[in-house]
């Protein structure tokens, strides 16, 4: 239903900023997909927006916050996919509309603001009434597009990998597209997460969504926990300046939500030595770019755009 813009590629990154390190590391650059429903984005909207108009649904109603990369991919691949789209955003609105908000508003997607204490409700059965009370009926993807047919999405990016490895990394937030990975390699491989949230409960997370789709549990993957930055959108001098150093050196841009955090920890981790010589490791480019121009704008342009 969304055709991808373009198919992703492995870029061989080892000889750049882990040229000390003895590991192969390559790149899958999810993020050169689609111009608006980058990276993980588009394998976990593929089959949720499929189910909505095979269930004859004409909207999407979904949940995130005010720089979401979710909000913003959703409000392109529900306007391709035909359908209208509502985005219940945590916070009040505030004008002029950031980047991302205004994006989203621009694609046609209906922006429903309400309190901190109100989205913490998104799940309940009531909240979604009185949301189909406002609004009419609608098909609901989950915060960050996380759910079973999310899964079943991810599972796919693991077709999109030409070469052995050893180990796959990505970052985590929802869960779900390392959910997918391990479903998708049935316990072969190793998976590592990286958490760009402070708290241990992704593993649980991950566990519930990992038995909802195969009803297995695989133990060939783990999730760390040290490379957060202090919580989810936080951020230090250290990640900015390896983010500027990293697209300087490669020449590919990272954001500093998700694939920045990553792609610095896995530096860490071979520089300890978490990993052998001669391991050959892919990680996911999980897209995120356009938060990039929020970021900047909050904090004073410190991360390098073309």
């Amino acid at each position: 239903m969304i055709e991808p813009f373009q198919k992703p590629f492995l870029q061989d990154i080892s000889n750049t900023v882990f040229a000390q390190s003895g590991c192969q590391v390559h790149l899958l650059r999810l993020d050169v997909i689609h111009p608006g429903i980058s990276g993980n984005k588009w394998y976990k909207l593929k089959y949720n927006l499929e189910e909505a108009v095979s269930s004859g649904f004409d909207t999407i109603l979904t949940f995130g916050g005010a720089y979401s990369n979710h909000i913003h991919a959703s409000s392109i691949a529900a306007a391709k996919a035909g359908l209208k789209s509502i985005g219940v955003i945590r916070g009040e609105r505030v004008e002029p509309l950031n980047p991302t908000l205004h994006d989203a508003e621009k694609n046609g997607m209906v922006l429903h603001f309400i309190s901190r204490s109100d989205y913490r409700r998104k799940n309940e059965t009531k909240f979604i009434g009185e949301m189909k009370r406002t609004f009419g009926d609608f098909y609901v993807v989950p915060e960050g597009g996380t759910n079973s047919l999310a899964v079943k999405g991810t599972t796919e990016i693991l077709l999109d990998i030409t070469e052995e490895y050893d180990y796959i990394m990505t970052s985590v937030g929802t869960g779900g597209t390392m959910a997918g990975l391990i479903c998708g390699l049935k316990g072969g491989k190793r998976v590592i997460g990286i958490s760009v949230l402070k708290g241990d409960f992704l593993v649980s997370e991950v566990e519930k969504l990992v038995l909802a789709y195969s009803g297995k549990s695989y133990k060939n993957w783990e999730i760390i926990e040290d490379y957060h930055f202090g919580g989810y959108a936080k951020f230090n001098e250290d990640l900015i300046s390896f983010i500027n150093e990293f697209r300087s050196v490669t020449g590919i841009a990272l954001d500093p939500i998700y694939t920045g955090k990553m792609m610095s920890g896995l530096k860490k981790m071979t520089r300890k030595g978490f990993f052998k010589p001669n391991t050959k490791v892919v990680a996911l480019h999980t897209g995120g770019l356009q938060g990039i121009r929020g970021f900047n704008d909050r904090f004073g342009n410190l991360i390098q755009e073309e």
